[in-house]
């Protein structure tokens, strides 16, 4: 199985996430994706005229959409990934799921902007990444209620590592995650996975400086 990969990428971190919580073996190929533009050119657009990363190549399939890609590595290995416990729990997977491709064109747009110098109105980006982050500081509340950690259970699923990369890499962007203290707890909850593994701007669970105590009133 072989993954074309770009090590700053957060579509494709997902990917290399998930195949080590899963502990699947994947090849990585590096790709030249800035400032060489590789992704464009004549090798990997036969592969994806979409002409983007990841691709995930395992024997005759060919996969383009990191989701796609998630679903694929938890259904060969370890179902539970997938949630399903429930209809409900199914639901909320593919629902946050479809919610991650918002964070990758707001958080990610952002961080594009900023980090690559890609066009864009940043303003707009950061406000609907912005909107984004209320929308599932929102939604892990109301799991929080239930007396779920994560977004579709009590346990991690592939919700969790879609959404996750480009929320935690959001300050790259210029969008703070100070406001929202549930999303940060969830974050943590992410990084303390067994087999969770870092890439560039996030860290393991114990190189984050602990989570401040909530105040408490001096009567």
């Amino acid at each position: 199985m072989k993954l074309y990969d770009y090590i700053l990428s957060p579509s494709c971190y997902k990917v290399r996430l998930m195949a080590a919580l899963t502990d699947v073996r994947i090849d990585i190929r590096a790709v030249d994706f800035h400032p060489g533009a590789e992704h464009r050119g004549a090798e990997l657009l036969a592969l994806n005229p979409a002409g983007a990363i990841p691709i995930l190549q395992d024997g005759d399939l060919i996969l383009t959409e990191s989701s796609a890609m998630l679903v694929y590595l938890a259904s060969k290995v370890d179902p539970r990934w997938l949630g399903g416990g429930t209809a409900e729990e199914a639901a909320r997977v593919q629902q946050w799921l479809s919610f991650s491709h918002r964070l990758t064109a707001s958080l990610g747009g952002a961080r594009l902007h900023e980090m690559l110098l890609r066009p864009g109105d940043i303003a707009s980006l950061q406000a609907q990444g912005t909107a984004a982050l209320r929308e599932l500081e929102a939604g892990l509340v109301e799991q929080s209620i239930r007396g779920m950690r994560f977004l579709a259970s009590q346990r991690a699923t592939i919700a969790d590592i879609a959404c996750f990369p480009y929320v935690a890499l959001a300050p790259d962007g210029g969008v703070s995650l100070d406001p929202y203290p549930t999303i940060r707890l969830w974050s943590r909850a992410v990084r303390s996975i067994e087999g969770f593994i870092e890439m560039p701007g996030i860290h393991r669970l114990h190189d984050l400086k602990p989570e401040p105590l909530p105040e408490t009133s001096g009567f």
